[in-house]
């Protein structure tokens, strides 16, 4: 299995001390992250796209730029690229620079995202969502493969005999598709045979499941093999004792899913509020990696007989006092990532993987793994 970290760069206070840092420190913090994930031997760190609600990652291709130039391994991404909001000419434009900068190093996640509030920021209508996420996930499709582009469609003005410049490193960048709760990602990725990932954060494993199987099948019906699939995660707090763990991440877990709930309160949509509500119930029954390294590891290999995925995201909750999170980032690079992979093999981004990002070297040798397991 590949492991990488997300941050979706929220920016808010302590829920028992109301600290919060200046967002330059919060920004300086995602760079400073991104490096000592590289030295720790992650595959992978993304970052988030958020345009409302207290996030600073509203531009997430500038975060991408400073991790391109601060670190020289560490494959790049994101989770998620709001596609429904973005012009496909410009994200291709954007994202191939990032390519360039990084040397190779970029494959992004894409999705409609999690926010109603962020659809009239840009003069877009919520309803139509997922019309916006097809047609121009289909047009940035074009636009990296091929050139001159000429295009028709129903949301943004027509294109006649158009490349993006620049191009991208070696070729079109892959890309996933981010897996929440609609149908709509998963059969888009089924239809052009695309990885997908799926959050994995607020719900219980069955209602992920259920998107991930349809997935597979959707594969089949447009004579597609299975690409590879990435699962998030619920939240990550390491420590010496399974009790420890909770009683310790208990005051932000609950405060965060009780802030969460009253955000979204009478709105029954899946998604929106967190399913588990207590820290045991989330331990027990939902997708937070809370406990010790060991409990953490056969959680993860735990889900992995459900989803058979081959990339696992963390996010470490950057309440959390700064030494203390790159304390349990640590930790978990050294105890629970070599229990899984003992486990647990895949063939993506090695050198059995032919759409892998070619500049990626982090954690890259010939023969890695034993075989493909989606």
């Amino acid at each position: 299995m590949r492991f990488q970290v997300l941050d979706i760069v929220p920016h808010t206070p302590h829920p028992v001390t109301g600290e919060i840092v200046s967002v330059y420190e919060r920004l300086r913090r995602v760079v400073e992250t991104a490096v000592l994930a590289e030295r720790l031997g992650f595959d992978s760190y993304a970052v988030g796209e958020r345009h409302a609600g207290e996030f600073v990652s509203s531009a997430p291709t500038v975060l991408l730029g400073a991790l391109a130039q601060a670190t020289s391994r560490i494959l790049l991404s994101t989770g998620v690229t709001v596609l429904s909001l973005l012009d496909p000419v410009r994200v291709a434009e954007d994202y191939a620079t990032i390519d360039q900068l990084s040397g190779g190093r970029l494959e992004i996640v894409i999705g409609k995202g999690n926010e109603d509030k962020h659809f009239p920021l840009f003069g877009l209508e919520l309803a139509k969502q997922y019309d916006y996420l097809t047609e121009n996930y289909e047009l940035l499709r074009l636009l990296l493969r091929d050139g001159p582009v000429s295009w028709r469609g129903a949301h943004r003005p027509d294109l006649d005999g158009v490349t993006t410049h620049p191009r991208p490193f070696d070729g079109p960048f892959r890309i996933w598709h981010g897996s929440a709760t609609s149908t709509t990602a998963v059969d888009l990725a089924a239809k052009w045979g695309d990885p997908i990932f799926t959050a994995n954060a607020l719900q219980p494993r069955e209602n992920y499941l259920v998107l991930i199987d349809r997935y597979r099948e959707q594969c089949a019906v447009h004579g597609h093999e299975p690409n590879y699939v990435g699962s998030g995660s619920g939240g990550l707090f390491l420590a010496e004792t399974d009790e420890q763990a909770i009683a310790e991440y208990r005051p932000i877990y609950e405060f965060m899913a009780a802030k969460l709930n009253a955000a979204h309160a009478g709105d029954t949509r899946l998604g929106k509020t967190m399913s588990f509500t207590t820290i045991e119930d989330a331990v027990a029954h939902g997708p937070a990696l809370v406990g010790t390294p060991q409990r953490v590891a056969e959680k993860i290999l735990d889900y992995h007989k459900a989803y058979r995925h081959d990339v696992q995201s963390i996010s470490v909750n950057p309440v959390l006092p700064y030494a203390q999170q790159q304390e349990v980032l640590t930790r978990f690079a050294e105890e629970v990532i070599p229990l899984v992979q003992r486990e647990v093999s895949t063939t993506l981004w090695s050198d059995r993987d032919p759409g892998r990002a070619k500049g990626f070297t982090a954690g890259f040798t010939a023969g890695f793994t034993a075989g493909f397991t989606a």
